[in-house]
């Protein structure tokens, strides 16, 4: 028996499907303490999207610690906290136009969750969120709340509320489909909301995530995000967007939401934006919603993670030119061209945006065949959606060509052999 079986907690999950011990990373490629290599379609469910131990990345937190640099400081000002804001001003902030405040609070996604559902019900005086089916936006409490997904829920041990969850864009599979089909949905929330006697209580926000990840890789169109923020606009109610994990890049530019004409009250930003691994987690506030915090009313003791700000400074560059995202763009043409074939079976869909896209198989059996079947041939890729019935892909942005083709001829070759066999 290791010391993991021993003395880890039964909680852990993904060693479970992955049953080795990892000892190296570079970019794309992780390997065992054997020395065999994987192909990495996870990624940190999105937190590496610029690669293990990317190289800029690590010169910089290196020379940061060998020059003794702060490396933690709650939410006191350091000089790598102000170049990390500086840039992020620089390369996000001013191109869009966007007034916005960072807040930093604790170090992940659900925390940044935690934050903005705070403020919006602040803000405007309200105690319900509208969230939405197949959701996911964290495991701390409030967030939990806003999560759909009934095992996650179900661990709460409270009843989670003040959320209400409506249907997300299409339905039930053919989400982010561009017929526009989940108009009818925003439809009767404008109804009940208009209603003053539908006993629907105005909601202190929408929170949404523009593509499900853990969800299923369900894309939201952009009439439905846009007829979603003029229903908020309407009832008084904010907009918060999580973009934790689609967001840095993943579909070809910085937000996942870019070019949807969109305002957002609210962006929860986490996973990728600290870059080597490291944990941040930061909101995007409009001003006007931002005064209404006291100082010191709501914190986190690592909101001050100075190396993901050193690392984070670095990710920054990636967006100085279109380069990157260009490349983004070819990376993706590539996927979808290569699992385009497997949708002659009418129990597989494609679907997906940019670096994250979803192999729906219809069965959480068929996904998991398919994900041992690549983890032994040397790729990681791992389940989502409703009963584990998606694949998801989302390596690296960094990926490198040869690596990328390998890698998906490994998950579609897996995939075919899945199918016949059901």
């Amino acid at each position: 028996m290791s010391i993991f079986e021993e003395r880890e907690s039964d909680i852990r999950a993904y060693s479970r499907l992955y049953p080795v011990v990892f000892e190296k990373a570079r970019n794309a490629v992780i390997s065992d303490e054997s020395g065999k290599d994987y192909i990495d379609f996870f990624a940190g469910a999105g937190v590496l999207n610029f690669g293990h131990n990317n190289p800029a990345m690590k010169k910089a937190v290196i020379a940061h610690l060998e020059a003794d640099g702060v490396t933690h400081s709650l939410d006191m000002e350091t000089t790598v906290k102000r170049t990390f804001m500086e840039r992020f001003t620089e390369r996000v902030l001013e191109p869009r136009g966007m007034p916005h405040k960072m807040q930093f609070m604790g170090p992940t996604g659900t925390n940044a969750v935690e934050a903005a559902i705070k403020l919006a019900r602040r803000v405007t005086g309200r105690h319900e969120i509208a969230a939405f089916q197949h959701g996911f936006h964290g495991m701390t409490l409030g967030a939990l709340a806003c999560t759909a997904n009934s095992v996650f829920r179900n661990a709460s041990g409270v009843p989670l509320q003040y959320v209400r969850h409506y249907p997300f864009g299409c339905e039930p599979v053919c989400l982010g489909c561009k017929r526009g089909c989940g108009m009818e949905s925003l439809e009767r929330l404008r109804a009940q909301y208009t209603d003053s006697s539908s006993g629907v209580p105005l909601p202190a926000a929408f929170i949404v995530e523009p593509i499900q990840a853990e969800g299923g890789v369900n894309v939201a169109s952009k009439e439905w995000l846009q007829g979603l923020q003029k229903l908020a606009r309407e009832i008084g109610a904010l907009v918060i967007l999580d973009d934790i994990q689609a967001g840095m890049g993943r579909t070809g530019s910085f937000f996942s939401f870019d070019g949807m004409d969109l305002d957002p009250d609210i962006v929860c930003l986490a996973k990728g934006l600290g870059g080597l691994g490291t944990p941040i987690a930061m909101n995007l506030v409009k001003p006007e919603h931002d005064k209404h915090w006291a100082p010191g009313e709501h914190t986190g003791t690592f909101r001050g993670q100075s190396l993901s700000f050193v690392a984070g400074t670095e990710v920054l560059e990636y967006f100085k030119d279109a380069t990157m995202m260009d490349a983004v763009k070819e990376k993706s043409a590539r996927i979808f061209e290569a699992l385009a074939p497997l949708e002659k079976h009418p129990e597989v869909q494609v679907r997906g945006k940019g670096m994250i896209v979803g192999l729906d198989l219809g069965t959480g059996e068929r996904v998991k065949q398919v994900a041992l079947q690549c983890f032994a041939a040397g790729v990681l890729i791992c389940p989502c959606g409703t009963g584990g019935r998606v694949l998801k892909l989302i390596p690296p942005l960094t990926i490198p060509d040869d690596q990328l083709e390998a890698g998906l001829k490994i998950i579609t070759r897996a995939a075919e052999e899945a199918i016949k066999a059901a």
